[in-house]
């Protein structure tokens, strides 16, 4: 991870992507594209399999890509531009399966990247890809010779498992297109107008709108035969707006609409909803007293615990986390045994398109190592039995199960697709939000607190720092036992370690609720989703944000004559089950 730290950037802070594919099987038929990549790699492993050391496997990745962004703030548009680009990532191993150059830190040896032409000429596809070949060989051939002199000088390892597995090859071709005609006058336009709909409001210091368009290929070739080009598709719009408390602190919010064709934008009216709901929520939250570090039971919506299992539960399943001498393997040894609630379950299933309607961003056909996504059966009733692997083994999981994943230019490895929840021990959420009172009373606190909605957050790890993880809610409510309404308050995000935090779960709501975002990891920035219902623990510990010292805005915003000068703190949020 990116420091020993996972960071999500969730559904709207971060652009969300969906692989598009039909799901009916076409016809095989050759792409030019694919015919060029595989001549080159055939002609690459006839000359360096000559060589001492050879490489025992090469492949090559090409990322077709084909962007629209426009960018609009104050009812103007701010940056409008369209961009093609190709990339293309040369994979090597040098060595054998057992021992290659990828070993340990050396792991990044394993790929170099480069720009490719746009334009389909053979002889200069060719030379690219010759270019590229040729400079990770060296690479590789230098990192393979470090590995090998680092194995007689260091103490033997805990882990001795192979560094690359053995796997089935695979041909797929499909590049049919998913977007029709895009028209980006009227997309310009209609970002433009919708853009306006912050200005009236003065508690509003910045707004803005992003569109983005995407659409393209991945063309995969490998020297084990794989042959596999998959379209990619997804169009997205992203609200954001920010205010400041009297205080100083900054608050924000972002809305998110996201599809595989112009078709799903919303139109005007639905727009301007989320617009109002945003001013409101903004309106309240600056006028919401500051929380104080508290530590007792709490409700989390299932977006929130969606969220909440993604950092304090996910990233220590996937592969990475239990192999090496400085990763802080929580969950390594504990196969077969307890580690949530005998109620609950988990999967990871990148094979699901949507799930109750609702589309999936870490959906995907094949994995960024050319091998058929799969569901990973993890916890089973709270009794864990497997982690998301790549092709890089660990002990006693010596295959992958399609989760070997990385954005163009990174070294895939396992990471996460769509962790989905569930439970067996459930109740309605109005119950779970009376079960929450009486949990507060058992417990003698003063209030308990219930968690709307969450951002996003990050986790720690590798054994170097201490194992927790911060999540950061953006919506958070003092639920009192005597009856009060329910007091929205600001400033505060939930701390604590996994081992703990799993052990505090009492019971969970009867729906299930999706986070779609974007998490970054060593292998870069990837889309996944996260499914859960709402759950209630039994304590949950939270401490207080970094505050700024600035103040708001002296001046009004232009066109008002003064600010408002009295914004009351709302009521009642309404929520935690309670509708």
């Amino acid at each position: 991870m990116l420091s020993g730290i996972a960071l999500s950037i969730l559904a709207g802070l971060a652009a969300l992507t969906a692989t598009a594919y039909s799901g009916t099987p076409k016809p095989e038929r050759t792409e030019p594209m694919v015919e060029v990549m595989r001549h080159e790699l055939n002609r690459a492993q006839a000359s360096l399999g000559k060589l001492d050391p050879a490489p025992y496997y090469t492949s090559y990745t090409v990322h077709d890509d084909d962007e629209l962004n426009i960018f609009a703030s104050e009812g103007a548009i701010t940056s409008s531009f369209g961009r093609r680009t190709r990339t293309a990532d040369v994979s090597m191993r040098v060595g054998s399966a057992v021992l290659d150059n990828s070993h340990g830190r050396s792991r990044p040896s394993a790929m170099d990247v480069g720009l490719f032409p746009i334009e389909n000429d053979p002889d200069a596809l060719n030379r690219f890809l010759w270019h590229l070949t040729y400079e990770e060989y060296r690479r590789a051939s230098r990192a393979y010779l470090a590995v090998k002199s680092e194995k007689q000088v260091h103490a033997q390892e805990e882990d001795t498992s192979a560094d690359f597995s053995q796997e089935t090859p695979h041909t797929r071709s499909d590049a049919s297109e998913t977007f029709g005609p895009i028209d980006r006058a009227v997309l310009e336009e209609k970002v433009r107008r919708s853009s306006t709909l912050f200005v009236k409001y003065s508690h509003i210091y910045r707004s803005s709108l992003s569109l983005t368009v995407h659409r393209g290929k991945r063309y995969f070739v490998s020297s084990e035969g794989s042959s596999i080009v998959t379209p990619t598709a997804v169009i997205r719009l992203i609200l954001t707006a920010s205010t400041r408390s009297d205080d100083g602190m900054d608050l924000q919010r972002v809305e998110t609409f996201q599809g595989e064709s112009v078709d799903v934008l919303p139109g005007d009216v639905e727009i301007q909803t989320r617009i109002e709901k945003m001013a409101a929520d903004l309106k309240a939250l600056r006028a919401a007293p500051p929380a104080e570090p508290f530590d007792g039971p709490a409700l989390l919506s299932g977006r929130a615990a969606a969220v909440f299992f993604h950092e304090v539960l996910g990233h220590r399943l996937e592969g990475p986390r239990q192999r090496g001498e400085v990763e802080g393997q929580t969950f390594t040894k504990k196969i077969d045994q307890m580690v949530l609630p005998d109620f609950m379950s988990v999967t990871d299933d990148p094979t699901k398109r949507t799930l109750n309607g609702q589309m999936l961003s870490g959906w995907y056909e094949f994995d960024d190592e050319g091998v058929p996504a799969a569901p990973a059966e993890l916890i089973r009733n709270g009794v864990l039995k497997s982690f998301l692997m790549s092709r890089m083994p660990v002990k006693n999981f010596d295959r992958s199960n399609g989760h070997g994943r990385g954005q163009a230019g990174f070294m895939p490895v396992a990471r996460q697709g769509n962790l989905i929840v569930s439970s067996t021990k459930t109740v309605t959420e109005a119950d779970l939000r009376k079960r929450l009172i009486d949990e507060i009373k058992r417990q003698g606190k003063p209030y308990g607190l219930y968690f709307e909605d969450i951002q996003g957050g990050f986790t720690i790890t590798q054994r170097t720092a201490p194992q927790v993880f911060q999540v950061l809610p953006v919506s958070v409510w003092r639920v009192y036992p005597d009856g009060r309404p329910d007091e929205l308050v600001r400033g505060v995000d939930i701390v604590g370690t996994p081992l703990a935090a799993m052990s505090h779960i009492l019971m969970t709501g009867d729906k299930t609720d999706v986070f779609n975002g974007v998490c970054g990891a060593e292998s870069g920035f990837i889309p996944v989703s996260t499914a859960a219902p709402a759950m209630l623990f039994s304590e949950i510990e939270v401490q207080k944000k970094p505050a700024s010292v600035n103040r708001p805005p002296i001046l009004p915003p232009p066109g008002f004559e003064r600010l408002e000068k009295s914004e009351k703190p709302a009521a009642s949020s309404n929520a935690g089950g309670g509708q």
